[in-house]
């Protein structure tokens, strides 16, 4: 059984991930529409990932003995000045969600909730590896530059990168 307020938390969490997974499809979308079709496909794997992790609190929220609460998300942006705009904002996001997830981990360690704090040991590895990879995003639009013909070098290592990663989630045991 977890307490009220780690319950609130994690409910807070459901809404931080479901909010990240809108605002990846609305920046996949406007890739789409914008014909980037790599750096589309590499922001709708990332929907969908956050759209994973929201499930995750969800359903371990109700198997400990909490009640999940499905949030309303607010209306991402729809559109956006360029890919660099939306890699720096992705980096931005997953910052936001990092410390989200280690303000949930403190809770959890100053109640001695060691289930709570196992599970979300899995989202702090996840967080660190977002960051990361963002990280290299921007490092690599630095290289690129920002021009016209960069795009298309962008958008090529986008795909590569979303390629990479949906090789590696294949290959991975899943963890529930």
């Amino acid at each position: 059984m977890i307490s009220d307020k780690i319950e609130k938390a994690l409910n807070k969490q459901i809404a931080v991930e479901a909010n990240a997974a809108f605002t990846y499809l609305s920046m996949a979308s406007w890739a789409d529409n914008h014909g980037i079709e790599g750096a589309a496909a590499f922001f709708y794997t990332h929907a969908a990932e956050e759209h994973a992790h929201m499930m995750k609190i969800v359903h371990f929220v109700n198997e400990v003995g909490g009640k999940a609460v499905i949030p309303s998300v607010p209306q991402p942006a729809e559109t956006y000045e360029n890919i660099t705009e939306i890699c720096k904002k992705a980096y931005k996001h997953e910052q936001q969600v990092s410390k989200s997830i280690h303000a949930i981990v403190e809770l959890a360690q100053q109640e001695n909730d060691h289930v709570v704090d196992e599970f979300l040991r899995w989202f702090v590895a996840e967080q660190k590896e977002e960051e990361v990879l963002f990280m290299r995003v921007m490092d690599k639009i630095k290289i690129i530059g920002e021009g016209g013909q960069s795009l298309y070098y962008i958008d090529k290592e986008l795909n590569a990168m979303n390629a990479a990663a949906v090789a590696a989630a294949a290959a991975k045991p899943t963890a529930n």
